[in-house]
């Protein structure tokens, strides 16, 4: 991992522009191709942020700019951070992301994931599981199924669903349609509770998103019926 403590600015095109003034950030940049940048405030969320798969681009000596690209459909996202002084330049190397590094699943979502793997028709109606934890070279989407008209579905599980977890799905998606088996293949989002501002971006995204209740899927309770009227 690199981390550059630097006055800088930055540019992001893409799905919406933004502009971030001057001031004194900590920029990090991942081995998968993550750049964030951080203020020394705000919480753990960054100010702005590019997700893998990502391309980088340095320009000048010393270190003037730095160029991050992404293609996102047929579009492409770019932020562009401009340094006007770097205080601090340094690499350090985090080992492989093994099961000894990697954070393991909360033990709610990994029951959840169990459960609904059994019954994934709670996902969606018509929905069939092909396969849990199906890999891709950013990490295993939780289950991969098909609907009723043979079309691959995504599904990532989470007991609490924020926007990380739409960003999540969103790189998964991206990462499946580049085989062309898999450029139909829509998203959805399942979780306990789903954030207000997750369902949003989500449903923007073409993201399904499906509340579902840990006692009706372990059979303890019946589901609630509701009326709809004409």
């Amino acid at each position: 991992m690199r981390l550059l403590v630097a006055r800088c600015s930055a540019q992001y095109s893409g799905r919406l522009d933004t502009v971030l003034p001057e001031a004194l950030r900590l920029i990090m940049i991942k081995e998968d191709g993550s750049v964030l940048i951080h203020a020394d405030s705000g919480g753990y969320k960054p100010l702005n942020w590019m997700t893998p798969p990502t391309v980088l681009e340095e320009v000048g000596e010393p270190l003037s700019q730095i160029v991050v690209r992404k293609h996102a459909g047929r579009s492409e996202d770019r932020l562009e951070i401009t340094l006007t002084e770097v205080l601090s330049d340094v690499t350090h190397d985090m080992g492989l992301p093994d099961g000894d590094a990697a954070l393991a699943k909360d033990g709610v979502e990994a029951h959840l994931q169990e459960l609904l793997a059994e019954q994934p028709h709670w996902c969606g109606e018509g929905l069939r599981l092909v396969r849990r934890e199906w890999p891709t070279d950013i990490g295993p989407v939780d289950l991969m199924c098909r609907d009723a008209d043979d079309d691959w579905v995504a599904v990532e599980i989470k007991r609490v669903a924020t926007i990380e977890s739409v960003e999540q799905i969103t790189r998964y998606l991206e990462r499946l349609r580049t085989d062309t088996q898999f450029e139909r293949c829509r998203g959805i989002l399942a979780a306990q509770t789903i954030k207000p501002q997750a369902r949003v971006l989500a449903e923007s995204r073409g993201i399904a998103c499906v509340e579902v209740d840990l006692a009706v899927l372990r059979g303890e309770r019946e589901p609630e019926l509701r009326l709809f009227a004409a």
